[in-house]
């Protein structure tokens, strides 16, 4: 974009007139094809999600986690129980369709509508939900809702700097790395460095393109395995549009 410049030869960024804000997420369900998500209730989801969460057996799936590991029931309860119908964070069940049973959970948190920002978080998938079709679709739709519905300008995402895994998801889905934030949090008695993720309102056009081309059948072969990968279609969409442009 064309620098501009005020009345005193600063630049300034780019003029947004018509902005009004965006919409606050809330506690709506939405639809896909391999998964539903729906707003997080105690007495529906508590036992489906701590049995799916017992299958991880060497409890490594709380490490990088702000919450857990909860090793009884009552204890997920409990944590759902305080968590469910908060307004700031808005969580979310994530029921995997074949199976319709809750298999892990997400939220939207630090929503700022007035800057048309907000992140994604708590994503908490158990061995039954990830590298399944639903645990990429979940997102997908999370995603869209925040672009296509909500009218955001900036969706993040943000891990700690040593969980290699969650920073490889959030570059396979075409979020870009903004940088480390150092010491940025403590939690579970120590330090944590925060990568932050990105993704824009002018960056989703592209990526949508490539999660409906990944999800779609045709990428599955006989035996469910992926033709292409995500984020080599991202790659493909992008460089489509900057040779149209």
């Amino acid at each position: 974009m064309s620098e501009r410049l005020n009345e005193h030869g600063q630049p300034i960024g780019f003029e947004m007139p018509d902005w009004t804000g965006a919409q606050h997420p809330g506690h709506v369900p939405m639809d896909g094809v391999y998964c539903r998500i729906e707003p997080l209730e105690p007495g529906k989801h508590t036992a489906d999600l701590f049995a799916a969460y017992s299958t991880d057996k060497t409890g490594a799936l709380w490490t990088y986690n702000y919450i857990g590991p909860f090793t009884q029931e009552d204890d997920l309860r409990a944590w759902i129980e305080g968590a469910s119908g908060v307004d700031d964070q808005p969580y979310f069940a994530i029921i995997d369709l074949e199976t319709d049973r809750a298999v892990g959970i997400a939220s939207y948190m630090r929503i700022q509508q007035a800057a048309g920002v907000i992140e994604v978080g708590g994503i908490t998938y158990s061995p039954l939900l990830q590298r399944h079709r639903a645990a990429t679709e979940a997102m997908y739709l999370m995603m869209s809702r925040v672009f296509n519905e909500l009218g955001y300008r900036r969706y993040e995402w943000k891990c700690d700097s040593l969980n290699a895994p969650s920073c490889r998801a959030a570059e396979r889905m075409g979020f870009s790395h903004d940088g480390i934030f150092r010491q940025a949090a403590f939690y579970k008695g120590r330090n944590r460095d925060t990568a932050w993720f990105s993704m824009l309102d002018q960056d989703w056009p592209p990526v949508e393109r490539a999660f409906e081309r990944w999800l779609s059948a045709e990428n599955f072969d006989a035996q469910g395995l992926q033709r292409q990968k995500l984020n080599d279609l991202i790659a493909q969409e992008r460089a489509e549009l900057t040779d149209a442009g």
